[in-house]
């Protein structure tokens, strides 16, 4: 059975960090493209970014562009997003998701699995 397990949200002040962290166990971590995903109260969840299963493709929101990145650890099974300049509108709950495929992009294909999300909140 595969599970997620995040870590890494709290409260920050705009123009902070954070970095949110996710185990993967239960497959080998190889297997998986893997994404984090976000939603803001009463907004639609929304792809943050993402990378294949090989890892030659990374992708990123417009509006994380330059100031988040993803990476993985493949001895730890742990993917990381590290969000940097932090803005209000990045108030959210983020979400880890593993996907047994090649790529993950809307988070509603077929063999995907979420973490338990964690709040992230930017005050002004």
């Amino acid at each position: 059975q595969v599970q997620l397990v995040e870590s890494g949200g709290g409260l920050v002040q705009a123009g902070g960090s954070l970095r949110l962290s996710c185990v993967v166990s239960g497959r080998t971590f190889s297997s998986f493209a893997m994404g984090w995903f976000r939603q803001a109260p009463g907004k639609e969840r929304e792809l943050v970014t993402s990378v294949t299963r090989t890892g030659g493709l990374t992708t990123y929101a417009d509006s994380v562009k330059g100031r988040f990145t993803m990476s993985r650890d493949n001895a730890k099974n742990t993917v990381y997003l590290q969000m940097n300049s932090l803005k209000p509108e990045d108030t959210a709950v983020y979400y880890c998701a593993v996907r047994a495929g090649y790529e993950l992009r809307s988070g509603s294909e077929a063999s995907v699995y979420w973490g338990q999300g964690t709040q992230v909140t930017v005050s002004a």
